[in-house]
Order: structure tokens, then sequence, then C-alpha cells
């Protein structure tokens, strides 16, 4: 760090002290750049609120000589709003970088204040003043970025899981019969969905019988098996049957191979596994026919 006169305050402190001295000019300026105004359209007034708190983090974090510390006190009470605002120039169509541009144009005007502000200050002290205070607004721009990646994120999370369950649909195929009709992948993830929701649905239709149909699984290894049975295994504590249909001749085939045991009731399709469980209940489903009526 270089050497400063003893009488002048060092960069951290000047800067602190100016952020805290000049709050409200910053905030009013910043109020007119794109970052705020975009997001704030309705009230200039929330615009400026938002530039005076975004200034008293930076002044906190300059108080506190971690300027570029992403994680520094400073920066906690601000990050939600922060978020929020990158959220919204992204759902406005705008890419991180130019999010990443916006938020670097709120440094022109604070350093053009600080450098009015310090007009009988040596030369150096304004240069290393300016120096601190741009290193804190990269810090501010890394906080965004790194807040608009986490909000990102759970915006994908959210939406994955959304996907999760429309794509694992429980169907009511009969009074007491539902049936889930499996199609892609079942991973970890999906597999504690169909779970969860087939387990919701047999307590809310009062199901004796539910339904895995595997047709549209492509493969069906160990983990898949295993997460298979874990559902089997919870359906049939909640007081119902599950019966697996859809075994293809090449999943049946890899089944033995790996020597898996699957105690559970299993059909060839959708509607064999149905008519298992009319019979269950008592029903049958009868066939019309030219030469008159059967039971199927």
């Amino acid at each position: 760090m270089p050497e400063h006169d003893a009488h002048q305050p060092a960069p951290t402190e000047e800067v602190g002290a100016f952020l805290s001295r000049r709050r409200e000019q910053i905030a009013q300026r910043w109020a007119e750049e794109p970052l705020f105004r975009a997001v704030f359209t309705v009230s200039r007034d929330e615009a400026v609120e938002a530039g005076r708190a975004v200034v008293d983090a930076l002044a906190q974090a300059a108080g506190s000589d971690r300027v570029e510390d992403t994680d520094g006190a400073g920066f906690t009470s601000v990050r939600d709003q922060l978020g929020r605002m990158a959220a919204s120039r992204a759902r406005a169509g705008l890419t991180a970088g130019q999010i990443s541009r916006e938020v670097d144009a709120l440094r022109v005007p604070a350093v053009n204040l600080l450098v009015a502000d310090l007009p009988n200050a040596a030369s150096d002290h304004v240069r290393e003043c300016a120096t601190t205070l741009t290193a804190l607004m990269g810090t501010l721009r890394l906080v965004v970025m790194e807040t608009s990646l986490t909000e990102g994120q759970a915006l994908i999370d959210r939406q994955q899981l959304q996907l999760m369950e429309v794509a694992t649909p429980v169907i009511r195929l009969w009074d007491g019969i539902v049936a889930v009709p499996l199609i892609g992948t079942l991973d970890s993830a999906r597999s504690q969905v169909v779970m969860e929701t087939l387990l919701e649905s047999v307590v809310d239709q009062q199901a004796r019988f539910a339904i895995l149909d595997i047709t549209g699984v492509p493969t069906v290894d160990s983990l898949v098996a295993q997460h298979l049975m874990k559902t089997v295994a919870a359906v049939r504590l909640m007081g119902a049957e599950c019966v697996v249909s859809g075994i293809r001749p090449a999943i049946a085939q890899t089944i033995v191979h790996l020597g898996l045991d699957l105690p559970v009731v299993t059909r060839a399709s959708l509607a064999d596994a149905l008519a298992y469980a009319l019979h269950r209940l008592g029903a049958d489903i009868v066939s019309v026919t030219s030469g008159g009526a059967g039971t199927r």
C-alpha cells in the first residue's frame, strides 16, 4: 500500500466518507441511469431510494476496508434488491454482458462527483481515491452478476421441477385406480417427484391400485429399478397395490441380466394392468363381438 500524508485519510476512509456525504447526489444521478430508470419505471422516488441503499452498502464496504470482497457485510443487505433489478433487466431481454455494462455505467457519475468533491486534495491522493472507488464499483458489478446467476439458476431449477411435474401426470382410470405413464429417463430427482405425486393422488383419490406404466422409459438399469421399488414400497405403505406395466422384451432381458428381483405384479401393457386391477375390484372388461360377448 502506498504511504499517505499523516494529515490525509486513507483512500478507503476518504471514499467511505465521500459516499456517506454525497449519498443523495449519487442516488439522484443513478436514478437517471438505464439500470435504475428501466427497472423503476413507475416512480423515480423508488429509483432514488434504491440508489441510496446501494450507496450505503458501498460506504459500509469502504469503511470496513473490504472494497474487493463480494461477501462483505455491506453488500448483504442489498443482494436481494440487486438480484431483482438484474432479473428485471434479464426479463427485458438484456444479456449478462449488457447488464454488466449498465452496472459499470454507475461508476462514471460517482467518480466525477468524487473528483469534484476533492478540489484541494493532492493529485496523487485524488487518483488513489478514484482507483479505490473504481475497485469498489467493480466489486458491486461482481455482486450483481453473482446474484443474477444465482437467481437465474434458481429459476431454472423451479422450471425443471415444474416440467417434471407436468411430465409426470397421475391419471384416474377408474374408481380406485390411478396410473402414472412414465416417459423418458427416470433419475433420482424425477423419481422423487413421481413418488410424491403418486402418493398424493393415492390419498386424494382413495385409490386401491396404482399403475406405473414404463412403456416410454427407454432403459432400466439397477438404479432405475431401485427407484421403481421404492415407489412400489411407498404405495404399499399407503394401503394400495402397485402394478408395473409396459416392460418390453429388451428391458426384461436387462433386468434378468442384472439379476434384479422385482417383487411386484407386472403386466405387459397398461390395458392389461387396468384389466387386472378391475378384476381385483370385482369388475370385468367385456368385449362385444359379432359372435356375442366375452370377458377379457
